[in-house]
């Protein structure tokens, strides 16, 4: 059995997931509203800086988290943008999944 092999076949059962099917077609549809997307990719940008603020220093900034929370409303409150967003988490956490399989499996013990 090759690991290789296997890796490639775990990438393309990914891609022919149903999870990752909806994830991109809920991408190309927001893709096609420019405003639409740009209101994403502000809200992805703000929420990363405060979840990597939040990790290095225990907390995030205060004007950030409001910022972050005033655009998940907005971005929230457009249909195909929640829809796109619940897609991309279904996504995220199969992928999450299986990377909790295989470090379970190649976890070295002490």
């Amino acid at each position: 059995m090759n690991p290789y092999d296997k890796a490639h076949e775990l990438a393309k059962a990914l891609k022919e997931s149903q999870e990752y099917k909806n994830y991109i077609a809920k991408k190309e549809e927001i893709s096609q509203n420019a405003e639409l997307s740009a209101m994403i990719n502000d809200f992805q940008d703000k929420n990363m800086k405060m979840q990597t603020q939040q990790m290095l220093t225990g907390n995030a900034d205060q004007n950030i988290m409001e910022q972050v929370q005033s655009l998940y409303q907005i971005v929230m409150a457009d249909p195909l943008a929640a829809e796109y967003m619940q897609a991309e988490l279904v996504f995220t956490k199969l992928v999450s999944d299986v990377y909790g399989i295989l470090g379970e499996v190649i976890r070295i013990e002490k």
